[in-house]
C-alpha cells in the first residue's frame, strides 16, 4: 500500500502548494494589485488604423505628438500600424478582416458599409462633430498659367482637355469629385430651366468623363499621376492641391461656380477595439485628432477644420464658395450610392456609353 500512500502525499503536496501560492496572492492585497497595474501601464500598446490615402501625411504628423502625450500620461508606449488605401478599398479591407481598431475614411457611406457587417455597433455619429473629423472642397487643380484656359466645369469637355480623377469602385474622393460634377449639372439645370434635370446632369458628367485620361485607385494615386505631368486639369480635393502648392508644384487652383462640400469621417471599430483590449487608448486618440493641436496640422495642409477655434483662425484662408451644396442637395448618402453608384446607375450608364 505504499504506493497509495505516496500519490496520496504527492496529491497533498500539490494541493498544499496550490493553497500556499493562493494564500500569497490574497495576501498581496492592494499592493499586487497596484504593482500589476504599475507593470500593465509600462506595456507597449499597438493601434491600427485603416485610413484613406489623402489624409496620411496629417496622421503620421499628428501620431508622434499624440504618443508623447499619452507616455507622459499613461506611462504607456502606443505603436501605430497604418494603412493607407482609397477609401472605398479601405472599407472592403476592413469588413474582410483587416482588424482597423480606427478607420479614417472619405466618406461616410463607406464607414455605413462597416457599420452593416457588424463591426461598428456604437452610434458613431454621436458627438458634436457627428463623427466628421476633417472638411474640404472638391476643386479643380491646373497647370501654372492655367494653359487650357479652365474657368468652370464646362471647360471640362473641350477637345484636347484631358482630365484625372480616380475610380469611384475604390476611390471615396472619387465620389466627391463626381457628386461635384453631377450636382453642378442639377445646379445648372435649375439656373437656366427652373428645375433639376437628371439628365442634363448625367450628360455634363458624361462628357467629362470621355475626355479623362486615367481612373487611378485613390486620390492620392490620381495626385501622383498629375505629378508626373499627365493630363492638364484634375478634378480633387481642394486641400491636396494646397498641399502640393505648398510642396513647391506649380499648380493653381480653380474653384467652380458650383461644387461640393467634402466632409471626411473618422469611427472606432468596435469589434476589434474590443478584441484588442485597445478601447482606452482608441478612444483617446480619436479624441485627439479633433483637439486644437491636431486640427491646426490638419488646417495647415489644407484641410478646413471642424474645431470652432481653429476654424475661426482660418476663416479668411478657407472662405466658403457662393454656389457650394452638400450630399443633401443630392437627396443623402442612402440615395446618392443607389442612383449614382448602384448597378444600373448614372455612373455605370456613364461608362458604359449608355
Amino acid at each position: 500500500m505504499k504506493w497509495k500512500q505516496t500519490i496520496m502525499g504527492a496529491i497533498s503536496s500539490v494541493l498544499l502548494v496550490g493553497m500556499l501560492l493562493s494564500g500569497c496572492s490574497a495576501s498581496e492585497g492592494k499592493s499586487g494589485d497596484k504593482e500589476n497595474a504599475a507593470k500593465t501601464a509600462d506595456k507597449t500598446i499597438t493601434l491600427t488604423l485603416g485610413c484613406y490615402s489623402t489624409i496620411k501625411d496629417e496622421i503620421e504628423e499628428i501620431i508622434p505628438i499624440f504618443q508623447k502625450q499619452w507616455k507622459e500620461k499613461t506611462g504607456q508606449t502606443v505603436q501605430f500600424h497604418e494603412s493607407y488605401q482609397g477609401s472605398g478599398a479601405q472599407a472592403l479591407n476592413v469588413i474582410n478582416g483587416f482588424e482597423a481598431d480606427i478607420v479614417a475614411l472619405s466618406l461616410e457611406g463607406d464607414i455605413q458599409k462597416i457599420v452593416k457587417s457588424g463591426l461598428i455597433t456604437h452610434d458613431w455619429k454621436k458627438d458634436p462633430y457627428k463623427g466628421i473629423v476633417t472638411k474640404s472642397i472638391v476643386a479643380l487643380g491646373v497647370r501654372e498659367g492655367n494653359p487650357k484656359h479652365i474657368d468652370d466645369w464646362s471647360d471640362l469637355t473641350k477637345k484636347g482637355v484631358q482630365v484625372l480623377f480616380p475610380d469611384p469602385k475604390t476611390s471615396g474622393g472619387a465620389k466627391w469629385d463626381i457628386n461635384a460634377i453631377y450636382g453642378a449639372g442639377l445646379k445648372i439645370s435649375e439656373e437656366t430651366k427652373g428645375q433639376k434635370d437628371e439628365v442634363a446632369a448625367k450628360n455634363l458628367l458624361r462628357s467629362i468623363y470621355q475626355n479623362v485620361a486615367s481612373l487611378d485607385k485613390s486620390g492620392e494615386e490620381s495626385m501622383s499621376t498629375f505629378d508626373k505631368g499627365i493630363g492638364d486639369v484634375i478634378v480633387t480635393y481642394e486641400n491636396e492641391l494646397l498641399s502640393r502648392i505648398q510642396q513647391g508644384k506649380h499648380y493653381e487652383i480653380v474653384i467652380p461656380r458650383y461644387t461640393t462640400s467634402i466632409e471626411n469621417p473618422v469611427a472606432l471599430v468596435d469589434k476589434y477595439v474590443d478584441q484588442h483590449g485597445t478601447r482606452k487608448v482608441a478612444e483617446a486618440f480619436l479624441q485627439f485628432l479633433f483637439s486644437k493641436e491636431a486640427q491646426e496640422i490638419f488646417a495647415k495642409h489644407g484641410f478646413r477644420p471642424v474645431e470652432p477655434s481653429v476654424a475661426q483662425q482660418y476663416k479668411e484662408k478657407y472662405k466658403e464658395p457662393e454656389g457650394l451644396f452638400t450630399t443633401d442637395y443630392l437627396g443623402g448618402w442612402e440615395k446618392v450610392n443607389e442612383t449614382i453608384y448602384g448597378p444600373g446607375g448614372v455612373w455605370e450608364q456613364v461608362v458604359s456609353g449608355r
